[in-house]
C-alpha cells in the first residue's frame, strides 16, 4: 500500500517548504497540497526535487481572495470563472507533475446546480492535459455548510452522468463517517469508483485511531480489494505529526 502526506495539514508548526523535508524524513515518497498557488511553482519543484517526492494531488479552483466560498463548479452563474480558473489549475498541475486535481463543487443546491456541475466536469475532463485526472469529493455539512456535493450517492450519480474515464471519486474517511455514520460501509459501497483515498478521524478530523472510524477494518477492506492508489493522511495532528503516523506501518 502506498502512503502520502497532506502538507496543508500535517507539520503545521513548520514553514510550508520545510514540510517537504519533514515528510521525506518520515518516510513518505508522495505528498498532496490543498492549494499550492500561493507558492511559486519553481520553489515547490525545488522542495519536491531535493526530497525525491511526488506531488500527487491539488485542489481546484485556486483560493478565493475576496473571501467567498471555496469552489464554484456547481454554481450556474460562475461557469466562465470556473473555466478560467481550471485552466490555471491545469497549468500548475502540469508544471508540478501532478496527476490528480480535486474539483470543488462549491456552495449550491437544486437541479440547475446539478446540471452545471455535470457540464463543468465534462468540459474539464475534455480539457484536462494528458496524464491528469479529476476527482470529486463529498464534504460533510458540519465542516462545509451549503456545499453542493454532500453525499456519496449523489457523487456516484454525478460521475455516472459525466461518464468520463478521467473523472473519479475521492474518498475521505472523515467526511464519509460524518455524512453516513460508517466510513467502512461507504468504502465498500463505492470502492469501484474510488481513485484516491484520504484518511482522518471523526468528528473533528483528528489523527487516525483517535475517534469513531474503524481503521483496522478500513485498511483490511483496501487490502482485500487490492487498492493500488495512495492513502493520504489529511488530518489535524494535534501535536507532533511523527507521533500520529502509525497508520503508515501497514506497508
Amino acid at each position: 500500500m502506498k502512503f502520502a502526506a497532506n502538507l496543508s495539514l500535517l507539520w503545521p508548526e513548520l514553514p510550508f517548504l520545510d514540510r517537504f523535508d519533514a515528510a521525506a524524513a518520515a518516510g513518505f515518497d508522495a505528498v498532496e497540497i490543498l492549494f499550492p498557488y500561493d507558492t511559486p511553482a519553481p520553489e515547490t519543484q525545488a522542495a519536491l526535487g531535493r526530497n525525491g517526492l511526488s506531488l500527487i494531488l491539488i485542489n481546484a479552483p485556486p483560493p478565493n481572495y475576496t473571501g467567498g466560498p471555496r469552489g464554484f463548479a456547481a454554481q450556474p452563474d460562475a461557469v466562465d470563472r470556473f473555466r478560467h480558473d481550471m485552466r490555471r489549475a491545469f497549468r500548475y498541475a502540469t508544471a508540478l507533475g501532478v496527476p490528480m486535481i480535486h474539483v470543488m463543487a462549491g456552495e449550491a443546491q437544486g437541479d440547475a446546480a446539478r446540471a452545471t456541475f455535470i457540464e463543468n466536469l465534462r468540459w474539464a475532463a475534455t480539457e484536462a492535459p494528458k496524464g491528469i485526472s479529476l476527482t470529486i469529493e463529498p464534504l460533510n455539512p458540519v465542516a462545509m455548510p451549503g456545499y453542493f456535493l454532500n453525499d456519496y450517492a449523489l457523487a456516484a450519480e454525478i460521475l455516472a452522468a459525466v461518464a468520463a474515464p478521467n473523472v473519479a471519486l475521492q474518498y475521505d474517511s472523515y467526511h464519509a463517517q460524518m455524512i453516513h455514520g460508517d466510513a467502512v460501509a461507504v468504502l465498500d459501497a463505492y470502492r469501484d469508483i474510488i481513485a484516491h483515498v484520504q484518511i482522518g478521524d471523526s468528528p473533528d478530523r483528528s489523527a487516525p485511531g483517535s475517534g469513531e472510524v474503524d481503521f483496522d477494518q478500513l485498511f483490511a477492506r483496501l487490502e482485500a480489494t487490492e487498492y493500488q492508489g495512495y492513502v493520504s493522511g489529511e488530518y489535524h495532528p494535534g501535536g507532533p505529526t511523527e507521533k500520529t503516523l502509525n497508520w503508515t506501518k501497514r506497508r
